[in-house]
């Protein structure tokens, strides 16, 4: 019998076989579905999910949709959480529209149906209308790794005026609670990284102007979950820039193939995902495929973005099995993108896996090593994680950070959509690169502060004129979002501050009351793409006002991912009262994300109980 080394060797010179090359897909016979998504009561559904193969989108505010599909019968599925999936089998005939029109009945949210795990006695919801795994199986297989999240204290600014930490433009932590609730549990609390929910959508902050790459908007209002507290937000936005419009790209897909792919939401859910991708391809783009499992091995050299053919082949030939020698293919795959490496481009390489690296170098400390050499070439690198079970989200948060890149976890055809489709620009060019904040509060008028999440990203406060320390990245069209709580001075001081004894040889030269009426001032650093040196931008934070939507929807997720960590600093906060803020500052809500997440908060709120 053949070792697996031998299988997946064999396989790799079949998938690395010339492809017949073309000048790109034929022509495809097309037509359009469109309709409305109702619920029981007639009322329109927004946000719901209609797919019909690799097709996709989301009801409108109206509940409207339409798809472009090919000519032909087709099967129209639509999913709306809390609801029952329904579908049709549509007739599509080229160049007409064809209508199909839905009733989604709801789906069971009471506690009624309940599982109890032998091992913790534990009880699991399981009736909440999604397809959920046995609770017993999931937990007698589930080696999913996540850092330890140790809350962010209460300090005070009279002995801690700076707080400094890096930019985080990561969404993993969001998908990844989405795919928990859909299966009827609640994520582990690790898994909850506040700044990643509330930076997994997008905000109506000002474009920047002029030379820098980078805007600042703050905000100063009450906050909901603590009276006489006050909360500020800080929001950076880059440029948005559309893909037409975009230097040309050398990417190069580094795919995991190993055994552990197999399930149909790993591999078959990563190849749906890279053909969205690769639709978006224009003739100056480039693609190679670089895929990893026993050994490493190149299944497609680097291609141009015209031969989408030859490209869509090559990703359909995939298949799953072996073990997982990551590092061998991160080290292939950098070694591609350097060899057609483009001065005037973006280079990136695009790793999608479930972190299970077993084979050859695996340890954090060896795989960060490794990404930190790579990094100096020039080379951008983007993490997705797939699947549930085995999901290292930690290591691959870590590769992300040292790669100069970002951290998304893919749970469905609709993530990735919005990743290759509707924000390609910020998945694929970076436009200002190692992005820290540094905040100094005033004392005067800030009697204590916390900062509302980001303990995986806190720097020391030298670390921010450090040029030579690395800080998160923004792509174009990013939007980062921070929050702080304060107590402002006067109020009542009703949070616990550490105490240290006093200083015998310095001379303390606290401000006066009313000598500054500052709240804060906030400084970013960061560099552009191809530089080494660092540029700083000022903030000065006066003014409160009232909240905008903006604050107000802000606030609510990090209120809600705060009940999901049942955090010490939560407060007053209730889930009632966050659904009811969320709720209020949704908005208009295009791409129906924002109702997504409220349809998930009612579920966790359920679950919760």
């Amino acid at each position: 019998m053949r070792s697996t080394a031998m299988l997946f060797a064999g396989t790799l010179l079949f998938l690395a076989a010339p492809l017949p090359s073309g000048r790109g897909p034929a022509a495809v016979r097309a037509g359009t579905i469109e309709g409305t998504i109702r619920n029981a009561a007639g009322q329109p559904l927004q946000g719901a999910r209609v797919s019909a193969g690799t097709a996709v989108t989301t009801s409108a505010a109206n509940g409207t949709y339409r798809l472009t599909v090919p000519a032909g019968k087709v099967v129209i599925r639509v999913v709306a959480l809390g609801y029952q999936a329904a579908s049709h089998s549509v007739r599509v005939a080229e160049g007409a529209v064809s209508r199909a029109d839905f009733t989604l009945k709801p789906a069971a949210l009471s506690l009624d149906e309940l599982a109890v795990t032998a091992s913790s006695g534990t009880r699991v919801q399981r009736s909440l209308g999604f397809a959920a795994v046995p609770a017993l199986r999931r937990e007698a297989f589930n080696t999913e790794e996540y850092h330890a999240i140790v809350e962010n204290a209460w300090r005070s600014p009279e002995r801690y005026p700076l707080s400094t930490f890096s930019s985080d433009v990561d969404a993993a932590s969001y998908g990844n609670i989405r795919r928990f609730l859909k299966e009827g549990k609640l994520p582990p609390k690790d898994a909850v990284r506040v700044e990643e929910m509330v930076n997994y959508f997008r905000y109506d902050y000002p474009a920047p102007r002029g030379p820098d790459p980078v805007s600042v908007t703050t905000e100063v209002a009450d906050a909901p979950w603590r009276t006489n507290h006050k909360l500020v937000l800080i929001g950076l936005q880059t440029a948005r820039i559309p893909m037409r419009d975009l230097p040309p790209n050398n990417l190069v897909f580094l795919l995991d193939v190993s055994g552990s792919m197999q399930p149909a939401n790993k591999l078959p859910l990563v190849k749906s995902a890279f053909r969205l991708l690769v639709d978006q391809l224009r003739p100056m783009d480039r693609v190679a495929i670089v895929v990893y499992a026993g050994a490493a091995g190149m299944v497609l050299p680097s291609t141009p973005g015209s031969e989408k053919e030859r490209i869509l082949e090559a990703i359909d030939r995939l298949e799953a099995g072996g073990t997982t020698a990551g590092a061998a293919g991160i080290r292939l795959a950098y070694q591609t993108a350097r060899q057609h490496l483009m001065s005037e481009g973006n280079n990136r390489v695009i790793l999608a896996t479930d972190g299970d690296f077993n084979v050859g170098t695996s340890s954090d400390g060896e795989l960060t090593r490794l990404i930190e050499e790579q990094r100096q070439h020039g080379v951008f690198l983007t993490v997705l994680g797939f699947g549930m079970g085995n999901l290292k989200d930690s290591k691959l948060e870590l590769l992300a950070d040292k790669g100069n890149g970002h951290y998304a976890y893919v749970d469905d055809l609709m993530e990735a959509r919005r990743m290759f489709v509707q924000e390609l620009g910020a998945t694929l060019l970076t436009v200002a690169k190692d992005v820290k904040l540094q905040v100094e509060f005033n004392p005067s008028r800030v009697a204590a502060y916390r900062l509302v999440g980001y303990e995986n990203r806190l720097l020391a406060d030298e670390d921010f004129n450090d040029d030579a320390k690395d800080a998160g990245d923004m792509g174009a069209g990013h939007s980062v979002t921070a929050l702080y709580e304060i107590v402002p001075v006067g109020a009542p001081l009703d949070v616990k501050l550490g105490t240290v004894d006093g200083l015998k040889y310095r001379e303390e030269n606290r401000p006066r009351p009313g000598r500054s009426d500052d709240w804060l001032t906030v400084k970013i650093r960061y560099k552009q793409p191809d530089s080494g040196r660092s540029q700083l931008l000022t903030h000065v934070v006066k003014d409160e006002s009232e909240p905008s939507a903006t604050f107000r929807w802000a606030t609510a997720v990090a209120g809600i991912g705060m009940l999901l960590r049942d955090s010490e600093h939560k407060g007053e906060c209730t889930w009632p009262a966050m659904l009811e803020l969320a709720k209020g500052a949704k908005g208009t809500d295009p791409d129906g994300y924002r109702s997504e997440f409220i349809r998930l908060a009612e579920v966790a709120s359920t679950l919760s109980r």
